[in-house]
């Protein structure tokens, strides 16, 4: 393809739509190495324990959608971006899931009483781990997966950025839960990979819908980049790039509160 064709359909990708948390645009345009457990399956091992769930950040709804059959009596997400409060507002109320647009980082706190739920999920969402601990029933169960501060640090860096959190990490998770509350403990796992773009173009989506990765990014401001990518592409080189996760899961209370409950 012409210089000018891949500009401009690298502008058509820039300008895609994206809702939720939904990257189903470029299937098959990129492939994220998957870590060696799977956050899903280990919600669906908690759910049947649970007569309540709360999960932070819930995007669109998505993946909160895909355990419907495992859903407790008392089901509530939160959301704070506004297109994807309504996304989920549409999807999961008449479900009979409320959806609270509140706020999910490391400060504020939820708007929930406390002891209000057996299960807490965030997956890829900020949150406040005393606010979890609060409201967390006795022997109720956090878990999250995030991914690493640094996640795409080699792509962010040839972007001329940096990344916005490179502290955080398992150790940095840890020794937050550690220091500020009494959860207790069950697993703890972080793990690396790869994340390999098959062209230009789904990169070019890819950081529009994640715009905290590179800031003020745009195919204008970064076209020097973007073509410089578009050779090593042409020379038959792989654009490979690393990225990290790791998940958590603790119980509020003693480890056997589980067992009576």
């Amino acid at each position: 393809m012409e210089r000018d064709a891949l500009i401009s359909f690298w502008k058509e990708e820039e300008r895609a739509p994206f809702q939720g948390w939904d990257f189903s645009h470029v299937h098959g345009r990129w492939h994220e190495e998957k870590p060696p457990w799977s956050y899903m399956a280990m919600v669906r091992e908690c759910l049947p324990q649970a007569d309540s769930l709360l999960d932070l950040g819930t995007g669109g709804g998505e993946r909160l959608l895909k355990l419907q059959d495992l859903w407790p009596a008392t089901t509530v997400a939160t959301e704070e971006w506004e297109p994807n409060f309504l996304l989920a507002s549409e999807r999961l109320t008449p479900l009979g899931v409320e959806v609270v647009n509140a706020a999910s980082d490391e400060i504020r706190p939820l708007p929930f009483p406390d002891n209000s739920f057996d299960l807490v999920i965030s997956r890829h969402t900020a949150y406040n781990l005393a606010e979890v601990e609060r409201i967390l029933q006795p022997g109720g169960t956090f878990l999250t997966q995030q991914v690493n501060g640094r996640w795409l640090q080699d792509l962010i860096g040839f972007m001329g950025g940096t990344p916005q959190w490179p502290y955080f990490n398992l150790k940095y998770t840890l020794d937050k839960l550690f220091r500020e509350t009494n959860l207790h403990l069950q697993m703890a796992e972080s793990w690396t990979g790869t994340l390999t773009f098959y062209d230009i173009g789904a990169l070019v989506y890819y950081l529009k819908a994640v715009p905290w990765l590179v800031e003020n990014f745009s195919v204008d401001t970064h076209l020097d980049k973007l073509l410089a990518l578009q050779a090593r592409l042409d020379q038959g080189e792989r654009l490979r790039f690393k990225i990290g996760k790791l998940i958590v899961k603790a119980i509020n209370g003693d480890p056997w509160v589980n067992e009576l409950i």
